[in-house]
């Protein structure tokens, strides 16, 4: 792309992104972006992977989002200032990779590239990951940039591309496991484009990957005993009744919530996509790789609807795969308004969409900001500012049982915790849903005080006479919003507690 219209892109991504932070504040929509904070700065001041200080753990999903966290510490920046500023970096690059790719597709059409990335930057669920303070962002941009790469290796497979590819293939499973996905189906197009084998190529693509997740999958080994991260055994046990709903009821939550905005209507436009595609197989069998960004939203999202159908948070663990379902709607719209305008119905439609998809999608780009900022003031009325009574109020060496841990173990870090959830003491995953054999771990730990909402609590009973309240925030976002606030409790095991 030309230096303006990149330049345009660049400064749209950063206008809404600072909108968010504006309408929200500095703040972070999810205690999963304060586990990063607490892997980030523990790895810069102590040199540990660790959540709790002295104790090795392996419960952050992204080692590179982590690491770059902890790049902010070691130069003693900000962290709002440092976190924001990657959220927003990673947004600009979502818009300048998505127009490259987009124009890619679209060719010979010419300026359909920067509708492309225009598009992805004005996406509300875009916007929000960039601002949540999570690796999201930053996942979906790598995800992007693999599949640019791909096409680029399969066109010119020089060695130079071929250590690219191998060095993005690992980045993007350093910024998810699920990345692993990805670099699976872009090996599978390249072996089925190229003309022969092409086993130097190979040998660096697969090389370079390897040496660069190396080291962690070594220390996830040693932590585990497995190649991946403990919090995906947590995540599946804790969303295991989900998986007794039907696949497809499983994978229409998941689509429905990350086509919850004006972009949902680009979808109408990717049978247009489909028919372009087919056109160009016709003359070239390597366009059949103009189907990896829809063979890696349909994989992703069917991944996450087999194992882990959760769909709360707007979607967030499969919104990486929005960017690649954006891009060719735009390229597919672009066809067929470049298609129709030879009648006039066929101009018509074209404009119609192209028209009530772009208002919409400024709509959402507004609600989205409002979506943020109640999710951000959840977060702090709730999870920080139980934190930070716990800190003042409790004594350091109490033994606390938590279920969301990440503002606690950055406001209040302490050396004893307990983490009913299972992220950082994985022995509670094979009972975690079972409201009677938590109880008996806490007691046989030794747990003093537990904090929660409702729901977390073993049985979800707050009235339990194990329970005595001591705090609860009066402010409480959550009560606004029709739900029950999170509440410190100390443990009374004589079951004595006032209801």
């Amino acid at each position: 792309m030309r230096f303006v219209p990149s330049l345009s892109l660049a400064l749209t991504a950063l206008a809404g992104g600072l909108l968010y932070l504006t309408v929200g504040g500095l703040g972070f929509p999810l205690d999963d972006s304060w586990i990063h904070q607490v892997y980030g700065r523990n790895l810069a001041l102590l040199g540990q992977w660790a959540f709790i200080p002295g104790q090795p753990s392996a419960a952050s999903t992204s080692p590179l989002y982590t690491t770059l966290l902890a790049l902010g510490y070691a130069l003693c920046l900000d962290y709002a200032f440092w976190t924001h500023g990657l959220g927003l970096l990673a947004l600009v690059g979502l818009g300048l990779v998505g127009a490259r790719l987009g124009q890619r597709l679209a060719e010979p059409l010419r300026g359909v590239g920067w509708w492309a990335g225009l598009a992805l930057v004005t996406t509300w669920h875009m916007l929000w990951a960039g601002t949540a303070g999570m690796e999201t962002a930053l996942f979906a941009l790598l995800t992007l940039a693999l599949v640019e790469q791909t096409f680029a290796l399969l066109e010119t497979p020089t060695d130079g591309r071929a250590l690219g590819w191998g060095a993005l293939a690992a980045l993007t499973t350093l910024a998810r496991p699920e990345g692993s996905v990805l670099a699976l189906l872009s090996g599978l197009v390249l072996l089925w484009g190229w003309s022969g084998l092409r086993w130097r190529a190979l040998a660096l693509m697969a090389t370079c990957s390897l040496l660069i997740l190396s080291p962690y999958l070594a220390l996830n080994y040693s932590l585990t005993g497995g190649l991946l991260p403990n919090t995906a055994d947590a995540k599946f046990a804790q969303h295991a009744p989900l998986l007794a709903l039907p696949y497809g009821l499983r994978w229409l939550d998941l689509v429905l919530a990350i086509l919850a905005g004006g972009h949902v209507l680009l979808v109408l436009a990717l049978p247009l996509y489909m028919r372009r595609v087919a056109q160009r197989i016709r003359e070239d069998r390597r366009a059949w790789a103009c189907l990896l960004p829809l063979a890696w939203t349909i994989a992703l999202v069917g991944l996450y609807a087999a194992r882990l159908p959760a769909a709360y948070q707007h979607g967030r663990y499969v919104m990486p795969a929005l960017p690649a379902l954006i891009t060719l709607g735009v390229v597919g719209l672009a066809w067929g308004l470049h298609w129709g305008r030879g009648s006039l119905i066929g101009r018509v439609l074209g404009r119609a969409l192209a028209l009530a998809t772009a208002l919409s999608m400024a709509y959402f780009l507004f609600m989205g900001a409002e979506v943020r900022r109640v999710d951000v003031a959840i977060i702090q009325s709730e999870m920080i500012e139980s934190a930070l009574w716990i800190r003042d109020n409790l004594p350091d060496e109490a033994l606390l049982a938590a279920h969301d841990i990440g503002a606690l173990g950055y406001f209040a870090p302490r050396s004893a915790l307990l983490d009913i959830a299972g992220l950082i003491s994985p022995e509670v995953i094979p009972f975690v849903r079972d409201g009677d054999a938590m109880w008996a771990w806490l007691q046989d730990r030794g747990a003093q005080y537990l904090v929660a909402f409702p729901d977390q609590l073993p049985h979800a009973n707050p009235a339990d006479p194990r329970l005595c309240l001591l705090y609860a925030n009066p402010d409480s976002m959550a009560r606004r919003v029709g739900q029950a606030p999170m509440a410190v409790y100390r443990l009374d095991w004589q079951a004595q507690c006032a209801p």
